[in-house]
């Protein structure tokens, strides 16, 4: 499945808004390309403070290379699914992934994996999801704005 494609899956999700970066948009250069895929039901940009899900297609030199993005074709989904889900999915809690880090290989195509800054922060990839991984994948960008609107909706009742 292609890049295009996850985020045409995402955008027809109810109150899903995709940003692509470019330079319009303020980005920096090495970001442009890269998708957000935020819950903002009320199309204003004040409520993007975080997506749910993220597409990026190039490593960011000194921060986040471990991936090998510079391989032609290749991107990553990353997808926000708490610490619980998290521990379902990988095997260990999200503050233990330094420990197991030297274990994942970051650049292995249609496998889930930590995502390798943010697992800590609950996170998780695929690198071109395919075969083994596509419905995952889309059950796991499902579950994430599920998850999503479920914060939008307790933040606008506080």
């Amino acid at each position: 499945m292609s890049e295009s494609d996850l985020l045409t899956f995402a955008a027809v999700l109810p109150g899903v808004t995709v940003v692509t970066a470019d330079e319009a948009f303020g980005a920096p250069e090495s970001a442009w390309g890269d998708s957000f895929v935020y819950y903002d039901p009320n199309d204003d940009a004040a409520d993007r403070m975080m997506p749910f899900a993220t597409i990026v297609a190039s490593d960011y030199p000194g921060f986040d290379e471990a991936s090998d993005l510079h391989r032609p074709g290749i991107y990553r989904l990353n997808v926000a699914v708490g610490r619980a889900r998290f521990a379902e999915l990988i095997g260990y809690l999200p503050d233990e992934n330094a420990a197991h880090a030297s274990d994942v290989d970051y650049s292995e195509l249609d496998r889930l994996i930590p995502h390798p800054v943010y697992a800590s922060q609950g996170w998780v990839s695929v690198l071109n999801p395919g075969e083994r991984t596509l419905t995952q994948a889309r059950d796991l960008i499902t579950e994430a704005w599920a998850l999503a609107a479920r914060r939008h909706t307790r933040r606008s009742r506080a």
